[in-house]
């Protein structure tokens, strides 16, 4: 199923595109409306999901390269391994993977993860996020629905 890395390099290209555009056309911070809940925020995030051990002292950033790394090298090992019948898993995966080594970049390169996806409601702020956080979303939630469905002849 590594037919499937095509998706991977997709969410991973589009990813690095977009922070690329944001950090050479915004300050940190700075803000631009687009809709009534929506706008595009410039954050530099040295945590995980939700800013989750941002202030940690540094300790953070090679913890979460060494996991980013080590959900690389399974995932892909998923993949390789995987029945060919399982196309909906497959994608979700690519999609997972394609996230993971996009923010695993950023650690690498910046020691933060570019976020910019600002989602809001009057004073009420969702995390800021980014296309690769996307797409782990997305995977994730597609492996969740995978795993109710009910399967003929198991």
């Amino acid at each position: 199923m590594l037919k499937w890395l095509w998706l991977s390099v997709l969410v991973f290209s589009l990813d690095q595109l977009t922070k690329q555009i944001v950090d050479a056309s915004m300050q940190l911070y700075e803000t631009i409306p687009l809709l009534p809940v929506f706008q595009l925020t410039y954050l530099r995030n040295q945590g995980a999901a939700f800013s989750f051990l941002s202030q940690a002292g540094g300790w953070q950033r090679w913890f979460f390269i060494a996991l980013s790394v080590g959900a690389t090298v399974l995932i892909t090992y998923w993949l390789k391994h995987m029945d060919r019948r399982k196309t909906w898993e497959a994608a979700a995966w690519a999609l997972v993977l394609g996230g993971a080594v996009g923010n695993l970049l950023d650690r690498v390169v910046h020691g933060y993860v570019i976020d910019f996806l600002d989602v809001f409601y009057g004073d009420w702020h969702w995390p800021a996020f980014n296309i690769a956080d996307s797409a782990i979303t997305v995977g994730i939630g597609m492996l969740l629905i995978d795993s109710f469905r009910i399967r003929r002849g198991a």
